[in-house]
């Protein structure tokens, strides 16, 4: 491994204060004169994007809401700062794009990340996708846009970081050139690879966000108890690698510890492995080719025990079935269902909505809304409000029997 290099390089992290973004900078903070952060952004968190920028002092500073951003800047004028506050999507657009920018982090969580991930690949960054929505949305047109405007894309999810380091260095999307096989994505399971079905109803949101293995934000901790977050990890992984849906496939595995695999035709089956703390797969990516360290406890097998394996239930976890067949239907049906999911969460989240409700409420909306692929970002973004306006329209008042299993769009597939 090389030394750090002479000119550092410089950073926007979309999405600073939630769980990726914070990770981000731990590493950032152990490498000084490898990185500089350029820009920071934040939806509401202003206490800790002002302490990101006392610390890290970039020459920008995005607030989405504006009259959040209002009150951030004269706190960032009181403490003596020079960091510039800009607000809204166009300001995130432009930090994602400055020239003096090397390597964006796109960490938004959702469809809001899309256009400044967007704008990002266009400006040929070295790109860091941990905003699953993009591919998911608008693998097309994102896939497209990385190559025309000469962008390096490198995965973040700890199962998509697995995956490239698991292929070969020349691979290019050939699975027969490489001799691949198939991609065996692993799965925690979440909090509920064991409860009783009869007692999923009774779910709340506190109880779907302490996942036993990972810590993370809420909306991406209860998409990890349905496993809608493994269905929309298996649609980045065909954009990702361009690889067909039958050659996919989700593996649980409780210990969290082997992140994924690739199986060759000759048997082999080539896994990455590691303690499961995203600081792995961000340095990964900040330092890639090189190796840099991360503050992440090194694994010891000798302690782990029993690594186990085992094929998911499609009972117990409906969304992700949805979520397999809406990547089996076109990407069209893939926007919708991450818009649906995106609202039930947030009801779910907000208590107006029971857990076994949000697999009901996605198969509603994706039944009912004609989804066409989208070949432009206005089309990606009118179809995600269709089916944003559809899901808020669902109404959980309605006496319905407990979710029978697994959903009905499944058994149309």
């Amino acid at each position: 491994m090389t030394q750090d290099r002479a000119q550092p390089q410089r950073l926007t992290i979309l999405g600073s204060t939630g769980s990726i973004g914070v990770s981000t900078l731990d590493v950032v903070s152990r490498h000084p004169q490898r990185f500089h952060v350029a820009a920071l952004t934040s939806n509401l968190r202003i206490d800790t994007l002002l302490e990101q920028c006392k610390r890290f002092n970039p020459e920008y500073a995005v607030v989405m809401d504006a009259a959040a951003a209002r009150v951030f800047e004269q706190r960032v004028v009181e403490a003596g700062l020079q960091t510039r506050v800009l607000c809204g999507t166009e300001a995130l657009e432009k930090v994602a794009s400055l020239p003096e920018v090397d390597t964006v982090m796109a960490a938004i969580v959702g469809i809001a990340g899309l256009r400044p991930t967007l704008a990002a690949a266009a400006s040929g960054k070295k790109l860091l996708l941990a905003n699953k929505e993009s591919l998911v949305t608008a693998g097309a047109l994102f896939m497209d846009t990385v190559r025309a405007g000469g962008a390096r894309l490198l995965p973040i999810d700890s199962e998509h970081n697995a995956v490239f380091q698991s292929l070969p260095g020349n691979f290019n999307g050939d699975l027969n050139a490489s001799g691949v096989r198939r991609i065996l994505l692993t799965a925690s399971g979440g909090p509920f690879r064991t409860t009783p079905l009869n007692q999923l109803v009774n779910v709340t949101p506190d109880q779907a966000c302490a996942h036993p293995n990972w810590v993370m934000g809420r909306k991406i901790s209860v998409d990890s108890a349905t496993m809608m977050n493994k269905g929309l990890e298996v649609i980045e992984t065909h954009w990702l690698f361009s690889v067909p849906p039958g050659c996919i496939e989700v593996v649980v595995h409780p210990e969290s510890i082997v992140h994924s695999m690739v199986e060759y035709v000759d048997g082999s089956v080539i896994a990455q492995l590691g303690n499961p703390d995203m600081r792995t797969p961000i340095a990964h990516a900040l330092a890639y080719p090189e190796r840099i360290a991360n503050g992440v406890n090194f694994l010891d097998l000798t302690s782990t025990g029993t690594l186990r394996f085992e094929k998911p239930d499609l009972r117990r976890f409906p969304c992700l079935a949805l979520a397999l067949d809406a990547l089996r239907t076109g990407q069209g049906a893939a926007t919708v269902i991450n818009a649906a999911n995106e609202v039930a969460v947030a009801r779910f989240l907000g208590g107006a909505l029971g857990y076994m409700d949000i697999p009901r409420l996605i198969e509603s909306v994706l039944t009912s809304t004609h989804a066409p692929a989208a070949h432009s970002l206005a089309e990606v973004l009118e179809l995600d409000r269709v089916a944003r306006e559809r899901a808020q329209k669902w109404t959980v008042q309605t006496k319905l029997p407990a979710y029978p299993g697994t959903p009905r769009a499944v058994a149309r597939s």
